[in-house]
């Protein structure tokens, strides 16, 4: 069975809620709120730590969800804003996966493997999920639980 590991990015590893007016700037299609986004973690270390795991066998991925209510046109700058993010703020990291898909879609059915850890800071998205499910506050014990 190969071992897999999830994340969301708006709100669990970028900080998009914290952007200023960004809620205005989505509905505008204004795909700016997704490059801006700081991050919510230490990436250094989640890095390290997602460079080891994958040299243990782990699959490494990003599932994530386009802006909802948006435009074909939309949603291609949403999802080149956060590739974008993840060559700027993870590069040294290979993901095996990233997913970005449609706004309510259930994400463990847009994985590759439907039995992994998801990190996501939405309660209904880690309800949903197959796997294991966890808060973004849980990020940094999980993985360390992993070694």
């Amino acid at each position: 069975m190969t071992k897999a590991i999830y994340f969301d990015m708006d709100g669990t590893i970028a900080d998009l809620y914290a952007v200023d007016n960004w809620l205005p700037k989505l509905r505008a299609e204004d795909a700016s709120p997704y490059a801006e986004a700081k991050p919510l973690v230490n990436l250094q270390a989640l890095a390290h730590r997602l460079n080891a795991l994958q040299k243990k066998g782990y699959h490494i991925g990003i599932i994530s969800w386009l802006s909802k209510n948006s435009t074909a046109n939309y949603d291609a700058k949403v999802t080149e804003a956060k590739t974008a993010w993840l060559k700027n703020h993870l590069a040294s990291v290979h993901f095996n996966e990233v997913t970005i898909v449609k706004y309510g879609t259930p994400k463990s059915e847009a994985v590759a493997i439907k039995n992994g850890i998801l990190f996501d800071d939405e309660e209904k998205n880690r309800t949903e999920w197959v796997g294991t499910a966890y808060e973004p506050s849980e990020i940094t014990a999980t993985l360390a639980q992993l070694f």
